[in-house]
Protein backbone atom coordinates (compact mmCIF):
# COMPACT_ATOMS: atom_id res chain seq x y z
CA UNK A 1 0.00 0.00 0.00
CA UNK A 2 1.65 3.19 -1.21
CA UNK A 3 -0.29 5.55 1.08
CA UNK A 4 0.44 4.78 4.73
CA UNK A 5 -0.14 6.75 7.92
CA UNK A 6 -1.93 9.47 5.95
CA UNK A 7 -3.31 12.21 8.19
CA UNK A 8 -6.08 14.57 7.09
CA UNK A 9 -5.20 16.94 9.96
CA UNK A 10 -8.75 18.20 10.42
CA UNK A 11 -9.09 19.69 6.93
CA UNK A 12 -11.21 18.44 4.02
CA UNK A 13 -9.20 15.91 2.04
CA UNK A 14 -10.30 15.18 -1.53
CA UNK A 15 -9.41 11.45 -1.35
CA UNK A 16 -10.05 10.53 2.27
CA UNK A 17 -13.10 11.12 4.49
CA UNK A 18 -10.80 10.62 7.48
CA UNK A 19 -7.39 9.02 8.01
CA UNK A 20 -8.62 5.63 6.75
CA UNK A 21 -11.95 5.89 4.90
CA UNK A 22 -11.71 6.50 1.14
CA UNK A 23 -14.23 8.61 -0.78
CA UNK A 24 -16.34 6.45 -3.17
CA UNK A 25 -15.23 8.18 -6.38
CA UNK A 26 -11.55 7.63 -5.51
CA UNK A 27 -11.77 3.86 -4.85
CA UNK A 28 -10.87 2.70 -8.36
CA UNK A 29 -7.84 4.97 -8.57
CA UNK A 30 -6.76 4.07 -5.02
CA UNK A 31 -6.84 0.35 -5.94
CA UNK A 32 -4.52 1.13 -8.86
CA UNK A 33 -2.23 3.21 -6.67
CA UNK A 34 -1.93 0.43 -4.08
CA UNK A 35 -0.42 -1.86 -6.73
CA UNK A 36 2.43 0.55 -7.49
CA UNK A 37 5.68 0.38 -5.53
CA UNK A 38 7.27 3.56 -4.17
CA UNK A 39 10.15 3.09 -6.62
CA UNK A 40 7.81 2.78 -9.60
CA UNK A 41 5.77 5.78 -8.47
CA UNK A 42 8.92 7.86 -8.33
CA UNK A 43 9.86 6.69 -11.84
CA UNK A 44 6.43 7.69 -13.15
CA UNK A 45 6.79 11.12 -11.57
CA UNK A 46 10.25 11.62 -13.07
CA UNK A 47 8.93 10.57 -16.49
CA UNK A 48 6.17 13.15 -16.14
CA UNK A 49 8.66 15.91 -15.34
CA UNK A 50 10.71 14.93 -18.38
CA UNK A 51 7.62 14.89 -20.61
CA UNK A 52 6.77 18.43 -19.55
CA UNK A 53 10.24 19.68 -20.46
CA UNK A 54 10.13 17.91 -23.84
CA UNK A 55 6.72 19.47 -24.56
CA UNK A 56 8.09 22.90 -23.69
CA UNK A 57 5.64 23.33 -20.82
CA UNK A 58 7.82 25.94 -19.13
CA UNK A 59 7.45 29.46 -17.77
CA UNK A 60 9.68 32.27 -16.54
CA UNK A 61 9.27 33.89 -13.14
CA UNK A 62 9.31 37.69 -13.28
CA UNK A 63 12.02 39.14 -11.12
CA UNK A 64 14.14 35.97 -11.31
CA UNK A 65 17.55 37.23 -12.45
CA UNK A 66 18.70 33.69 -13.30
CA UNK A 67 16.35 33.58 -16.30
CA UNK A 68 15.72 29.88 -15.76
CA UNK A 69 12.72 28.29 -17.45
CA UNK A 70 10.72 26.13 -15.07
CA UNK A 71 7.99 23.56 -15.39
CA UNK A 72 4.71 23.88 -13.53
CA UNK A 73 5.38 20.53 -11.91
CA UNK A 74 2.56 18.09 -12.55
CA UNK A 75 1.94 15.76 -9.62
CA UNK A 76 0.68 12.46 -11.04
CA UNK A 77 -1.98 11.78 -8.41
CA UNK A 78 -5.08 13.43 -9.92
CA UNK A 79 -7.74 15.37 -8.12
CA UNK A 80 -11.08 13.61 -8.66
CA UNK A 81 -14.46 15.37 -8.39
CA UNK A 82 -17.82 13.64 -8.66
CA UNK A 83 -20.03 14.54 -11.61
CA UNK A 84 -22.85 15.54 -9.31
CA UNK A 85 -20.63 18.02 -7.49
CA UNK A 86 -19.21 19.34 -10.75
CA UNK A 87 -22.68 20.00 -12.17
CA UNK A 88 -23.33 22.27 -9.19
CA UNK A 89 -20.02 24.09 -9.80
CA UNK A 90 -20.97 24.54 -13.45
CA UNK A 91 -24.34 26.07 -12.57
CA UNK A 92 -22.70 28.43 -10.08
CA UNK A 93 -20.09 29.62 -12.56
CA UNK A 94 -22.64 30.16 -15.33
CA UNK A 95 -24.70 32.25 -12.94
CA UNK A 96 -21.69 34.29 -11.84
CA UNK A 97 -20.40 35.02 -15.35
CA UNK A 98 -23.83 36.02 -16.63
CA UNK A 99 -24.19 38.51 -13.76
CA UNK A 100 -20.65 39.91 -14.12
CA UNK A 101 -21.14 40.43 -17.86
CA UNK A 102 -24.34 42.41 -17.16
CA UNK A 103 -22.48 44.35 -14.47
CA UNK A 104 -19.69 45.32 -16.88
CA UNK A 105 -22.16 46.45 -19.51
CA UNK A 106 -24.01 48.52 -16.91
CA UNK A 107 -21.02 50.32 -15.38
CA UNK A 108 -19.78 51.37 -18.83
CA UNK A 109 -23.23 52.69 -19.72
CA UNK A 110 -25.98 53.84 -17.32
CA UNK A 111 -24.39 52.68 -14.03
CA UNK A 112 -27.83 51.78 -12.69
CA UNK A 113 -26.30 49.55 -10.03
CA UNK A 114 -24.52 52.60 -8.61
CA UNK A 115 -27.56 54.88 -8.91
CA UNK A 116 -29.61 52.31 -7.01
CA UNK A 117 -27.05 52.24 -4.21
CA UNK A 118 -26.07 48.59 -4.62
CA UNK A 119 -22.40 49.21 -5.46
CA UNK A 120 -20.92 52.57 -4.35
CA UNK A 121 -19.80 54.67 -7.29
CA UNK A 122 -16.48 55.38 -5.58
CA UNK A 123 -15.64 51.65 -5.63
CA UNK A 124 -15.91 51.74 -9.43
CA UNK A 125 -14.30 55.13 -9.99
CA UNK A 126 -11.34 54.32 -7.74
CA UNK A 127 -10.57 51.00 -9.43
CA UNK A 128 -7.37 51.22 -11.48
CA UNK A 129 -8.94 48.75 -13.95
CA UNK A 130 -11.99 50.92 -14.68
CA UNK A 131 -11.15 52.45 -18.06
CA UNK A 132 -12.93 55.70 -18.83
CA UNK A 133 -12.01 55.21 -22.50
CA UNK A 134 -14.47 52.28 -22.54
CA UNK A 135 -17.51 54.25 -21.35
CA UNK A 136 -20.26 53.85 -23.93
CA UNK A 137 -18.60 50.93 -25.70
CA UNK A 138 -20.79 48.15 -27.09
CA UNK A 139 -18.66 45.04 -27.57
CA UNK A 140 -19.80 42.53 -30.23
CA UNK A 141 -22.81 40.43 -29.19
CA UNK A 142 -22.87 42.28 -25.84
CA UNK A 143 -20.11 40.01 -24.54
CA UNK A 144 -17.50 41.68 -22.36
CA UNK A 145 -15.92 38.61 -20.80
CA UNK A 146 -15.26 35.76 -23.22
CA UNK A 147 -12.56 33.72 -21.51
CA UNK A 148 -12.64 33.42 -17.74
CA UNK A 149 -10.66 31.53 -15.10
CA UNK A 150 -12.43 31.65 -11.74
CA UNK A 151 -10.48 30.49 -8.68
CA UNK A 152 -12.34 28.25 -6.24
CA UNK A 153 -11.33 26.77 -2.90
CA UNK A 154 -12.92 24.14 -0.71
CA UNK A 155 -13.15 24.82 3.01
CA UNK A 156 -13.22 22.52 6.04
CA UNK A 157 -16.96 22.03 5.63
CA UNK A 158 -16.44 20.57 2.15
CA UNK A 159 -18.20 23.47 0.44
CA UNK A 160 -16.70 25.34 -2.50
CA UNK A 161 -16.17 29.11 -2.35
CA UNK A 162 -15.11 31.59 -5.03
CA UNK A 163 -11.78 33.08 -4.05
CA UNK A 164 -11.37 35.50 -6.96
CA UNK A 165 -12.35 36.20 -10.55
CA UNK A 166 -9.95 36.42 -13.52
CA UNK A 167 -11.58 38.16 -16.48
CA UNK A 168 -8.65 39.87 -18.17
CA UNK A 169 -6.11 37.36 -19.53
CA UNK A 170 -6.52 34.22 -17.41
CA UNK A 171 -3.68 31.77 -17.94
CA UNK A 172 -3.11 28.09 -17.27
CA UNK A 173 -5.54 26.33 -19.60
CA UNK A 174 -2.69 24.90 -21.69
CA UNK A 175 -1.42 23.11 -18.58
CA UNK A 176 -4.90 21.69 -18.02
CA UNK A 177 -4.89 20.25 -21.55
CA UNK A 178 -1.32 18.94 -21.49
CA UNK A 179 -1.68 17.55 -17.96
CA UNK A 180 -4.60 15.50 -19.22
CA UNK A 181 -2.60 14.01 -22.08
CA UNK A 182 0.23 13.05 -19.73
CA UNK A 183 -2.06 11.48 -17.11
CA UNK A 184 -3.98 9.53 -19.77
CA UNK A 185 -0.73 7.89 -20.84
CA UNK A 186 0.41 7.38 -17.23
CA UNK A 187 -2.76 5.60 -16.07
CA UNK A 188 -4.52 4.53 -19.31
CA UNK A 189 -6.45 1.59 -17.84
CA UNK A 190 -7.91 3.39 -14.83
CA UNK A 191 -8.60 6.52 -16.91
CA UNK A 192 -10.69 4.54 -19.36
CA UNK A 193 -12.43 2.59 -16.60
CA UNK A 194 -13.52 5.77 -14.80
CA UNK A 195 -14.89 7.38 -17.99
CA UNK A 196 -13.43 10.80 -17.16
CA UNK A 197 -15.24 13.71 -18.80
CA UNK A 198 -13.16 15.00 -21.75
CA UNK A 199 -11.44 18.37 -22.07
CA UNK A 200 -9.64 17.83 -25.40
CA UNK A 201 -12.14 19.95 -27.36
CA UNK A 202 -11.36 23.20 -25.51
CA UNK A 203 -9.34 24.69 -28.43
CA UNK A 204 -12.23 23.87 -30.78
CA UNK A 205 -14.75 25.56 -28.51
CA UNK A 206 -12.40 28.51 -27.98
CA UNK A 207 -12.12 29.07 -31.73
CA UNK A 208 -15.89 28.71 -32.19
CA UNK A 209 -16.42 31.36 -29.51
CA UNK A 210 -13.90 33.73 -31.11
CA UNK A 211 -15.53 33.33 -34.52
CA UNK A 212 -18.98 33.86 -32.98
CA UNK A 213 -18.12 37.38 -31.79
CA UNK A 214 -16.93 38.48 -35.23
CA UNK A 215 -19.11 40.73 -37.39
CA UNK A 216 -17.58 39.19 -40.52
CA UNK A 217 -17.84 35.53 -41.47
CA UNK A 218 -15.75 33.55 -42.03
CA UNK A 219 -13.58 35.37 -39.51
CA UNK A 220 -9.81 35.62 -39.49
CA UNK A 221 -8.61 35.15 -35.90
CA UNK A 222 -5.15 35.85 -34.46
CA UNK A 223 -3.62 35.60 -31.00
CA UNK A 224 -1.67 38.63 -29.79
CA UNK A 225 1.28 37.78 -27.52
CA UNK A 226 3.78 40.09 -25.79
CA UNK A 227 6.51 37.77 -27.07
CA UNK A 228 8.83 34.96 -26.08
CA UNK A 229 9.90 36.54 -22.79
CA UNK A 230 6.38 36.54 -21.39
CA UNK A 231 5.88 33.96 -18.62
CA UNK A 232 2.88 32.43 -20.44
CA UNK A 233 4.42 32.31 -23.93
CA UNK A 234 4.19 28.52 -24.04
CA UNK A 235 0.44 28.82 -23.61
CA UNK A 236 0.12 31.50 -26.29
CA UNK A 237 1.98 29.45 -28.89
CA UNK A 238 0.23 26.23 -27.83
CA UNK A 239 -3.29 27.66 -28.16
CA UNK A 240 -2.54 29.34 -31.48
CA UNK A 241 -1.18 26.06 -32.84
CA UNK A 242 -4.14 24.06 -31.52
CA UNK A 243 -6.65 26.48 -33.08
CA UNK A 244 -4.72 26.77 -36.34
CA UNK A 245 -4.50 30.57 -36.13
CA UNK A 246 -1.63 33.04 -36.43
CA UNK A 247 0.42 33.96 -33.36
CA UNK A 248 1.32 37.64 -33.71
CA UNK A 249 3.12 40.40 -31.84
CA UNK A 250 2.33 44.09 -32.01
CA UNK A 251 4.88 44.77 -34.73
CA UNK A 252 3.21 42.12 -36.92
CA UNK A 253 0.04 44.24 -37.06
CA UNK A 254 -0.90 47.56 -38.60
CA UNK A 255 -4.03 49.73 -38.75
CA UNK A 256 -5.03 50.90 -42.22
CA UNK A 257 -8.28 52.54 -43.38
CA UNK A 258 -10.07 51.72 -40.08
CA UNK A 259 -9.23 48.02 -40.20
CA UNK A 260 -6.57 45.87 -38.56
CA UNK A 261 -4.18 43.90 -40.76
CA UNK A 262 -1.32 41.49 -40.18
CA UNK A 263 1.76 41.24 -42.35
CA UNK A 264 2.06 37.97 -44.25
CA UNK A 265 4.36 36.71 -47.01
CA UNK A 266 1.44 37.30 -49.40
CA UNK A 267 0.90 40.87 -48.23
CA UNK A 268 -1.54 42.40 -45.73
CA UNK A 269 -4.35 40.20 -44.40
CA UNK A 270 -7.31 41.61 -42.49
CA UNK A 271 -7.80 40.46 -38.87
CA UNK A 272 -11.40 40.24 -37.61
CA UNK A 273 -10.86 38.87 -34.11
CA UNK A 274 -7.88 39.35 -31.81
CA UNK A 275 -7.45 37.08 -28.80
CA UNK A 276 -5.17 39.42 -26.96
CA UNK A 277 -2.89 38.19 -24.19
CA UNK A 278 -1.59 41.60 -23.18
CA UNK A 279 -3.10 43.90 -20.57
CA UNK A 280 -5.69 46.55 -21.44
CA UNK A 281 -3.45 49.56 -21.17
CA UNK A 282 -0.79 48.11 -23.50
CA UNK A 283 -3.03 47.37 -26.52
CA UNK A 284 -2.85 50.86 -28.04
CA UNK A 285 -0.28 53.56 -27.15
CA UNK A 286 -2.46 56.27 -28.69
CA UNK A 287 -5.29 55.72 -26.18
CA UNK A 288 -3.68 54.10 -23.14
CA UNK A 289 -0.04 53.76 -22.11
CA UNK A 290 1.97 55.91 -24.56
CA UNK A 291 5.15 53.98 -23.73
CA UNK A 292 3.74 50.62 -24.81
CA UNK A 293 5.60 48.85 -27.59
CA UNK A 294 3.47 45.71 -27.28
CA UNK A 295 0.27 47.00 -28.84
CA UNK A 296 -0.78 48.61 -32.10
CA UNK A 297 -1.33 52.36 -32.63
CA UNK A 298 -4.96 52.96 -33.63
CA UNK A 299 -6.18 49.46 -32.69
CA UNK A 300 -8.70 50.84 -30.17
CA UNK A 301 -10.24 53.06 -32.84
CA UNK A 302 -10.76 50.03 -35.09
CA UNK A 303 -12.42 48.26 -32.17
CA UNK A 304 -14.71 51.20 -31.34
CA UNK A 305 -15.88 51.36 -34.98
CA UNK A 306 -16.96 47.73 -34.85
CA UNK A 307 -14.37 46.56 -37.35
CA UNK A 308 -12.58 44.30 -34.86
CA UNK A 309 -13.61 42.01 -31.98
CA UNK A 310 -11.33 41.75 -28.96
CA UNK A 311 -11.32 38.94 -26.43
CA UNK A 312 -11.57 39.79 -23.68
CA UNK A 313 -13.05 43.24 -24.17
CA UNK A 314 -10.99 46.15 -22.76
CA UNK A 315 -12.25 47.28 -19.37
CA UNK A 316 -13.18 43.85 -18.01
CA UNK A 317 -10.47 44.10 -15.37
CA UNK A 318 -12.72 46.13 -13.09
CA UNK A 319 -14.59 42.88 -12.34
CA UNK A 320 -11.25 41.38 -11.19
CA UNK A 321 -10.82 44.10 -8.60
CA UNK A 322 -10.95 42.40 -5.20
CA UNK A 323 -12.99 45.27 -3.75
CA UNK A 324 -15.60 44.74 -6.48
CA UNK A 325 -15.43 41.00 -5.74
CA UNK A 326 -16.89 41.70 -2.30
CA UNK A 327 -20.08 42.95 -3.98
CA UNK A 328 -20.69 39.96 -6.27
CA UNK A 329 -23.46 38.48 -4.08
CA UNK A 330 -25.32 41.79 -4.47
CA UNK A 331 -24.44 41.93 -8.18
CA UNK A 332 -25.96 38.48 -8.78
CA UNK A 333 -29.08 39.38 -6.84
CA UNK A 334 -29.43 42.77 -8.58
CA UNK A 335 -29.18 41.54 -12.18
CA UNK A 336 -30.57 38.01 -11.89
CA UNK A 337 -32.80 38.13 -8.82
CA UNK A 338 -31.04 35.04 -7.46
CA UNK A 339 -28.93 34.01 -4.51
CA UNK A 340 -25.38 32.97 -5.33
CA UNK A 341 -24.95 29.25 -5.91
CA UNK A 342 -21.24 29.33 -5.04
CA UNK A 343 -20.66 31.84 -2.23
CA UNK A 344 -17.77 34.24 -1.83
CA UNK A 345 -15.26 34.08 0.97
CA UNK A 346 -16.18 36.67 3.62
CA UNK A 347 -14.33 39.86 2.69
CA UNK A 348 -13.40 43.01 4.60
CA UNK A 349 -12.94 46.15 2.48
CA UNK A 350 -10.21 48.26 4.03
CA UNK A 351 -11.50 51.51 2.55
CA UNK A 352 -14.48 51.16 4.92
CA UNK A 353 -13.55 52.48 8.36
CA UNK A 354 -15.27 49.72 10.35
CA UNK A 355 -13.74 46.96 8.20
CA UNK A 356 -10.31 48.62 8.31
CA UNK A 357 -10.41 48.83 12.10
CA UNK A 358 -11.23 45.12 12.33
CA UNK A 359 -8.45 44.18 9.91
CA UNK A 360 -5.81 46.23 11.73
CA UNK A 361 -6.82 44.67 15.06
CA UNK A 362 -6.97 41.07 13.74
CA UNK A 363 -4.33 41.06 11.01
CA UNK A 364 -2.53 38.06 12.55
CA UNK A 365 -5.57 35.88 11.78
CA UNK A 366 -6.41 37.20 8.30
CA UNK A 367 -5.21 36.97 4.72
CA UNK A 368 -4.60 40.50 3.39
CA UNK A 369 -4.48 41.10 -0.37
CA UNK A 370 -3.85 44.01 -2.69
CA UNK A 371 -7.01 44.62 -4.70
CA UNK A 372 -5.28 44.49 -8.10
CA UNK A 373 -2.36 42.15 -7.46
CA UNK A 374 -2.13 38.61 -8.82
CA UNK A 375 0.13 35.58 -8.81
CA UNK A 376 0.39 35.40 -5.03
CA UNK A 377 2.10 38.80 -4.83
CA UNK A 378 1.04 41.67 -2.58
CA UNK A 379 -0.36 39.27 -0.02
CA UNK A 380 0.05 38.61 3.70
CA UNK A 381 -1.04 35.31 5.26
CA UNK A 382 -1.47 36.40 8.88
CA UNK A 383 -0.93 33.08 10.72
CA UNK A 384 2.24 32.41 8.68
CA UNK A 385 3.66 35.95 9.00
CA UNK A 386 6.04 37.64 11.43
CA UNK A 387 5.16 40.62 13.61
CA UNK A 388 7.46 42.76 11.46
CA UNK A 389 5.56 41.74 8.31
CA UNK A 390 2.25 42.44 10.01
CA UNK A 391 3.43 45.87 11.09
CA UNK A 392 4.59 46.69 7.56
CA UNK A 393 1.22 45.69 6.11
CA UNK A 394 -0.64 47.76 8.68
CA UNK A 395 1.28 50.81 7.52
CA UNK A 396 0.47 50.00 3.88
CA UNK A 397 -3.23 49.67 4.70
CA UNK A 398 -3.29 52.97 6.57
CA UNK A 399 -1.49 54.74 3.72
CA UNK A 400 -3.75 53.36 0.96
CA UNK A 401 -6.88 51.63 2.33
CA UNK A 402 -8.53 51.30 -1.11
CA UNK A 403 -5.72 49.04 -2.25
CA UNK A 404 -6.43 46.28 0.28
CA UNK A 405 -9.05 43.74 1.31
CA UNK A 406 -8.81 41.00 3.91
CA UNK A 407 -10.37 37.58 4.36
CA UNK A 408 -10.41 34.88 7.06
CA UNK A 409 -7.63 32.32 6.70
CA UNK A 410 -9.19 29.21 5.19
CA UNK A 411 -7.45 25.85 5.35
CA UNK A 412 -7.67 24.80 1.72
CA UNK A 413 -8.60 21.19 1.02
CA UNK A 414 -5.79 18.70 0.49
CA UNK A 415 -4.95 15.93 -1.99
CA UNK A 416 -2.30 13.20 -1.60
CA UNK A 417 0.79 14.53 -3.37
CA UNK A 418 4.23 13.06 -4.06
CA UNK A 419 6.17 16.37 -3.95
CA UNK A 420 9.57 14.65 -3.90
CA UNK A 421 8.65 12.24 -1.11
CA UNK A 422 8.74 8.43 -1.22
CA UNK A 423 5.10 8.29 -0.16
CA UNK A 424 2.23 10.71 -0.89
CA UNK A 425 1.47 13.34 1.72
CA UNK A 426 -1.40 15.88 1.96
CA UNK A 427 -0.85 19.18 0.16
CA UNK A 428 -3.25 22.13 -0.13
CA UNK A 429 -4.97 22.83 -3.46
CA UNK A 430 -7.25 25.30 -5.18
CA UNK A 431 -9.26 24.90 -8.38
CA UNK A 432 -9.33 27.03 -11.54
CA UNK A 433 -12.14 26.04 -13.94
CA UNK A 434 -12.20 27.76 -17.35
CA UNK A 435 -15.33 29.28 -18.83
CA UNK A 436 -16.07 30.43 -22.38
CA UNK A 437 -18.85 32.92 -23.12
CA UNK A 438 -19.87 32.98 -26.77
CA UNK A 439 -23.32 31.99 -27.90
CA UNK A 440 -23.76 30.45 -24.45
CA UNK A 441 -21.72 30.05 -21.27
CA UNK A 442 -19.73 26.82 -21.32
CA UNK A 443 -17.61 25.45 -18.47
CA UNK A 444 -14.80 23.05 -19.35
CA UNK A 445 -15.59 19.75 -17.50
CA UNK A 446 -12.25 19.72 -15.74
CA UNK A 447 -9.98 22.36 -14.27
CA UNK A 448 -6.43 23.30 -13.40
CA UNK A 449 -5.83 22.17 -9.85
CA UNK A 450 -2.93 24.15 -8.43
CA UNK A 451 -1.10 22.57 -5.51
CA UNK A 452 1.17 24.03 -2.84
CA UNK A 453 4.13 21.65 -3.02
CA UNK A 454 5.64 22.94 0.22
CA UNK A 455 4.30 21.21 3.31
CA UNK A 456 1.79 23.38 5.18
CA UNK A 457 1.86 26.15 2.56
CA UNK A 458 -1.38 27.76 1.39
CA UNK A 459 0.20 29.52 -1.62
CA UNK A 460 -0.44 27.53 -4.78
CA UNK A 461 0.77 30.02 -7.42
CA UNK A 462 3.41 28.77 -9.85
CA UNK A 463 5.48 31.90 -9.30
CA UNK A 464 5.57 31.04 -5.59
CA UNK A 465 6.69 27.43 -5.97
CA UNK A 466 3.33 25.77 -6.62
CA UNK A 467 2.61 22.85 -8.93
CA UNK A 468 -0.43 21.37 -10.62
CA UNK A 469 -2.66 18.31 -10.82
CA UNK A 470 -4.96 16.96 -13.49
CA UNK A 471 -8.61 17.26 -12.45
CA UNK A 472 -10.87 14.31 -13.29
CA UNK A 473 -14.63 14.82 -13.31
CA UNK A 474 -16.30 11.42 -13.18
CA UNK A 475 -19.86 10.14 -12.87
CA UNK A 476 -20.20 7.72 -10.00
Amino acid sequence: MIIKNYETNGVFDEMFVDDKQIRPYYRTFKEKLDKISPKRLKQLQMATDKAQMLMGMTFNVYGDDQGIERILQLDIIPRIISGREWDRIEQGLQQRIEALNLFLDDIYHDQKICKDGVVPREVIDSSSCFLKQCIGLDPPKKRWCHIIGTDLIRGKDGSFYVLEDNLRCPSGVSYLLENREILKSTFPDVFEKLNVRPVYDYPIKLLEMLQFISARQPATVALLTPGIFNSAYFEHSYLAQQMGIELVEGNDLVVKDDFLYMYTTAGLKRVDVLYRRIDDTFIDPLHFNPDSVLGVPGLFDVYKKGNLALANAPGTGVADDKAVYAYTPKIVEYYLGQEMIIPNVKTFICSFEEDRKYVLENIADLVVKETNAAGGYGMLIGPKSTQAEQKAFKEKIKADPRNFIAQPTISLSTVPTIAGNTRPEPRHVDLRPYILYGEKIEVVPGALTRVALKKGSLVVNSSQGGGSKDTWVIDE
